[in-house]
């Protein structure tokens, strides 16, 4: 990089960092693109190098809702956004056979109940569920309650004391035709694409800063500030800076994902379901064109043959490809910024989609690049501090997907026996030891998943506290049974009068036939 004289200490500057590439596209090159675009303006130059021959991945289809922040900053129009997806909205997830084979319970977006006085709702629904005297928690969540009865619509924002008002929701999309959505809104401020294949990167030999990419057509690129979006290979993070992996297996042991698309036959049901299988879980995402399937496993419990068998057999309809088997290692990268480099998506880590992350992860490292944008040269300070926030929000989810596999009762096939009895990192065995005894639970820092994410999954998997808050026994079991009751039928009423998933679309978002 060049410099000048600084006006101010006379010391050198560093040129500014206004030359950015971004070597690969799918979800996480054209989100980045278009966010960068956005937010950095047309003084910046942003080049995204991709090749269709390479392909992406494409089956992070499920969202959680801080997909509308992202949406909303781009000031995307939600119904054209759906339309040009195939979209659908979620509500939150339905696990199956998770804590017992027949076991059936939903991870909600949004509030449980209504807290009463400085204590959780939860824990005086916890008093009489213990005493049998409690409905079903699905009961006092408006996004549960209306995603069992396949209802929706957006929250009424003039109704603040109804539960209208606590709808939160995702979306369902087809990854692949929301890259093109963002690559149009990305072309359209300014974003340059190539075409073509990466086959030399050139570092500066002092610093091992990469200066420039050469593309298969002899093409160099120079570049300031590199984005490495080009999957779990991670061209430019661990091939060419060697920055090296941390592996998750033997807590998240699945390794393989079957994906094959299908038509759907059933109703378009606002959220995604997951049921457990004998070797890992089976994914079901509504669109509107089709529903998208998946098989994730571990490759220590089945074959690849078996796993993909099973798969097709439990389609709901006729299959639209050929299944396609991905192979992943569950972890991160152990710097997700280095030197130049920032890594996103795939190539900084690989979460299974269990809970929809990978899209929000992506969102955050974004999120996280535009905080810590380097102005003039990269200061180390900045890339610790990047990185340390990575760490912490990864370590983080992965210990929530990992309290999905630990916290059952199946003991029927040798991989459930082995997530049973598996030791779990301290960090989650603190957080179970906590609500085992009173059903309490803590969100630590800013952590993705909040309290209510936390109680749904351990008690929909038969985590039974030994007790409950001691402040509960300042009401009366009479008010405590009023109140609850209260909250369920104002629940139901509400979500009598939505309209259903599908009726909703067809108003406001039909997509054309493909």
């Amino acid at each position: 990089m060049s410099t000048s004289s600084d006006a101010v200490t006379g010391q050198p500057a560093a040129e500014r960092v206004s030359q950015i590439v971004i070597v690969g596209g799918g979800t996480a090159g054209w989100m980045t693109a278009a966010a960068l675009s956005k937010v950095l303006g047309r003084s910046y130059s942003i080049r995204l190098v991709e090749s269709e021959e390479i392909g992406t991945v494409g089956v992070g289809e499920a969202t959680i809702p801080m997909i509308k922040l992202y949406n909303t900053a781009l000031d995307l129009d939600e119904a054209e956004f759906v339309r040009e997806t195939m979209g659908s909205f979620k509500l939150g997830i339905e696990f199956v056979n998770w804590g017992r084979l027949g076991d059936s319970y939903i991870h909600g977006f949004g509030k449980i109940g209504q807290d009463l006085g400085l204590v959780p709702f939860y824990q005086y629904w916890l008093k009489m569920h213990q005493a049998g005297k409690a409905a079903p928690l699905d009961d006092y969540s408006i996004n549960t309650f209306a995603a069992r009865h396949n209802k929706f619509m957006r929250a009424v924002t003039d109704r603040p004391n109804s539960p209208l008002a606590d709808i939160a929701y995702a979306y369902h999309f087809d990854a692949g035709l929301y890259a093109r959505f963002l690559r149009r809104y990305a072309e359209a401020r300014g974003v340059v694409r190539t075409e073509g294949k990466v086959m030399g990167v050139e570092q500066n030999p002092e610093s091992g800063f990469i200066e420039a990419i050469t593309l298969e057509s002899g093409e160099r690129v120079p570049g300031q500030l590199f984005v490495d979006c080009s999957g779990f290979r991670g061209l430019l993070i661990e091939q060419t800076l060697k920055t090296g992996y941390i592996d998750w297996t033997h807590w998240l042991p699945c390794d393989r994902a079957a994906a094959v698309p299908c038509v759907r036959t059933t109703p378009l049901t606002p959220y995604t379901r997951s049921t457990a299988r004998d070797a890992g879980w089976q994914w079901r995402i509504p669109l509107q064109h089709r529903v998208g399937n998946g098989h994730v496993f571990s490759s220590r419990f089945i074959s690849e043959d078996e796993a993909v068998a099973t798969l097709m057999a439990k389609l709901e309809g006729e299959a639209l490809a050929e299944p396609r088997v991905l192979r992943f290692v569950t972890g991160k990268r152990r710097k997700f910024w280095n030197k130049n480099v920032v890594a996103i998506g795939l190539a900084s880590g690989f979460m299974e989609p269990l809970e929809s992350t990978s899209i929000h992860l992506i969102q955050s490292s974004i999120a996280r690049l535009t905080a810590f944008f380097p102005h003039a040269g990269f200061d180390e300070t900045d890339i610790d501090e990047f990185n340390a926030h990575s760490d912490f929000e990864f370590d983080k989810i992965r210990d929530f997907l990992i309290l999905h596999y630990h916290a059952t009762e199946r003991d029927d096939t040798p991989f459930w026996n082995y997530c049973r009895t598996m030791d779990v990192p301290e960090s989650l065995t603190r957080k179970m030891a906590l609500f085992n005894s009173n059903g309490r639970i803590f969100r630590d820092s800013s952590e993705l998943f909040a309290e209510p994410s936390w109680m749904q999954v351990m008690h929909g998997q038969r985590m039974t506290p030994r007790g409950y808050h001691a402040l509960v026994d300042v009401y009366p079991e009479e008010k405590i049974v009023e109140y609850m009751a209260g909250i369920r039928g104002v629940i139901a009423n509400c979500t009598r009068v939505m309209p259903t998933h599908e009726e909703f679309i067809a108003k406001h978002c039909a997509a054309k036939p493909m």
